[in-house]
């Protein structure tokens, strides 16, 4: 696994670990995370040890098999609450968009200069494009981006978009600082927005600010599908979307 130049590798080992066990949902051999995860084996036998000695992982020494505790399950069980409001009203909003779209539909923040999905429900689509719950790009390269950078000052759009622009590994994916600021500022004020061949060629997404902050954070309520298939009921969809976040009470501020 190629990690960022600035990640801490035993940090990012660690997490890429409880990751490839939420995908896997079941106990695994030494091989099998060292074949999975690309690790030297005398490292992941260290990493392994030392989540086990900490309680952060179960080791069944007769079937020689690791799987997470409920100590994981504890380090973040609070913090669905606090980025939910406790309210359901966020949630609730997703499920009525899917239920009317069958598209994926995510919530999102800005965390840092990226773009980040904190909560998916997947299509139910044959043709769908699957993104992970978590998954960050820069918020340069994301509809759902854009319409959160729209919310800052002008002054900070500029600094931000220069931020995310940098964060991007290879220069061909990089944008145009200054038509990227001027598409951004043109964008200011809506509160819904349809873009097509984003985040994929052959796919379109729609998104709408919620009014409703995170943590003091504006918070995006995006669908996204199929080109053919967005085009076809962008109408309905967009009425959908427009539903669900009337259906959110601006009182219900889902703060921390």
């Amino acid at each position: 696994m190629a990690l960022a130049p600035a990640t801490v590798k035993s940090a990012a080992r660690a997490l890429a670990l409880l990751e490839y066990f939420r995908s896997e949902r079941a106990p695994r051999s030494l091989k099998a995370i060292v074949e999975a995860l690309g690790y030297p084996q005398s490292s992941t036998t260290a990493l392994l040890k030392s989540l086990t000695t900490e309680g952060y992982l179960n080791y069944d020494r007769v079937h020689r098999l690791y799987f997470p505790t409920l100590r994981v399950v504890a380090l973040g069980d609070w913090i669905e609450p606090v980025l939910m409001g406790g309210n359901g009203q966020l949630l609730e909003a997703m499920r009525d968009v899917h239920n009317a779209t069958g598209e994926t539909v995510s919530l999102g923040l800005l965390n840092d200069v990226y773009l980040q999905h904190v909560r998916i429900i997947q299509s139910v689509h044959a043709m769908r494009f699957h993104t992970e719950e978590g998954t960050m790009r820069p918020a340069v390269r994301s509809s759902l981006g854009w319409l959160l950078l729209s919310t800052h000052t002008a002054e900070q759009i500029e600094r931000l978009v220069r931020r995310a622009n940098i964060a991007i590994n290879k220069p061909a994916e990089r944008v145009d600082v200054d038509a990227m600021v001027a598409h951004i500022l043109s964008i200011k004020g809506q509160s819904q927005i349809y873009v097509e061949g984003m985040p994929f060629a052959d796919g379109a997404t729609m998104c709408a600010l919620l009014p409703v902050a995170i943590n003091g954070q504006p918070v995006v309520l995006g669908l996204g599908g199929s080109l053919e298939r967005m085009r076809a009921h962008q109408k309905a969809y967009a009425a959908a979307l427009r539903r669900a976040v009337a259906s959110i009470s601006p009182c219900g501020k889902a703060t921390g």
